[in-house]
């Protein structure tokens, strides 16, 4: 079978390599043809484009590049119709994704999309889009399947990948025990700084939580940098602060910290996962936030730590919280053994019992090659 698959970020392409390597254990002639990253391609994936040349965050920031955004549609829709997949696989990304469901489902292309787009927090009249032109959702959260029921759609919960994605990936990085001495990190205790993968987003977090380090001399401030982005860029933000930078080991970064600070995102629940406690951190561009929150109705968390779990398990500094007084105030809370620290680690395995075992990427592979009769 021939497989198209599209994911637009580093969380993305984490999700479909592990899907692609569940296809193809079932599939073993599968064939992809992929949107996506380095993930996607070590499991055999051709990458036409790689998502860190996808990766525009925010209303104004996708405004700016809208000519670019179109472009890229458009090649997407050629693409397809030359290649005549069996299946195309949508991996979250809803502005882009969305627009190719539409177009797949005018040439009867079969859609599956996998890690619904967050319409439940804003943009609810997607559903009606999604609807009309997936033919199969799988879902990751546990809350998402009810709310499609009151539109009268039946979807697939899965289950969340994360939790076998990080289970696996930390029995088999050697890299882990061996991460101090590597990096000639010493005794003193870790904090890691998790600021993202976008460069826009790298570029507000990144001298917020940096600056926190001056507060906090007995400990060692270690970045988190993503492959897709030079060193220099990171080296930049930082000015003459002469902190550590680590380059896609997440991972060993954080089974070495004590607390981490991270951005919105995926980062925060693999942190968790990861039983970490961090204080999450958000500031985006002025206008889109505006726009952000005149959009979104009912929703009181920004980080899936505290979405899932609806309850304030993590501390949020959104916008004009996130300054260096915040950030070192809370971090303090989780330096220190103490209640907080505490509480914070019992929470986190009630959160990961919500979510679920392994078996996600099984699933989701299951529920793709019933839905294209293999």
């Amino acid at each position: 079978m021939k497989y198209y698959i599209v994911a637009g970020e580093a969380s993305g392409d984490l999700h479909a390599s592990y899907l692609m390597r569940a296809l193809r254990q079932r599939d073993p002639q599968a064939e992809f043809r992929c949107w996506g990253g380095d993930r996607m391609e070590a499991e055999g994936g051709e990458i036409i484009k790689h998502y860190k040349d996808l990766a525009f965050m925010g209303f104004v920031e996708v405004a700016l590049h809208l000519r670019t955004v179109l472009n890229n549609i458009n090649l997407c829709k050629i693409d397809i119709l030359l290649y005549e997949p069996d299946a195309l696989v949508l991996v979250d990304y809803p502005g882009f994704n969305l627009r190719i469901a539409e177009f797949a489902k005018e040439k009867n292309i079969k859609v599956f999309y996998y890690i619904s787009p967050q319409v439940w927090a804003w943009k609810k009249n997607r559903v009606y889009k999604i609807r009309a032109n997936v033919d199969k959702m799988l879902t990751i959260l546990p809350f998402e399947k009810d709310f499609y029921a009151k539109y009268d759609y039946p979807v697939e919960y899965v289950g969340h990948p994360l939790v076998e994605e990080i289970d696996d990936r930390v029995k088999n990085d050697v890299r882990i025990e061996t991460f101090r001495q590597r990096y000639g990190l010493g005794e003193k205790q870790i904090v890691a700084l998790l600021p993202g993968s976008r460069k826009q987003e790298i570029s507000k977090m990144l001298p917020v939580m940096a600056a926190a380090a001056e507060v906090f001399p007995g400990f060692q401030f270690v970045v988190s940098a993503v492959p897709s982005l030079p060193i220099d860029f990171y080296h930049k933000l930082l000015k003459n602060k002469d902190l550590p930078i680590v380059v896609d080991e997440t991972y060993p970064l954080l089974l070495n910290s004590r607390a981490a600070l991270v951005t919105s995102g995926t980062a925060t629940l693999e942190t968790a996962l990861l039983k970490v406690p961090e204080v999450v951190c958000y500031k985006g561009n002025f206008f889109s936030y505006l726009i952000a929150r005149f959009l979104i109705k009912g929703i009181k968390y920004i980080s899936l730590v505290n979405l899932i779990a609806d309850d304030l398990i993590v501390k949020e500094l959104i916008q004009n919280e996130l300054n260096k007084k915040n950030v070192a105030n809370e971090l303090s809370k989780l330096l220190n053994d103490g209640d907080e620290r505490d509480k914070m680690i019992r929470e986190y395995a009630v959160l990961r019992e919500k979510l679920g075992g392994h078996g996600a990427s099984d699933k989701a592979a299951e529920v793709i090659l019933q839905g294209i009769g293999k």
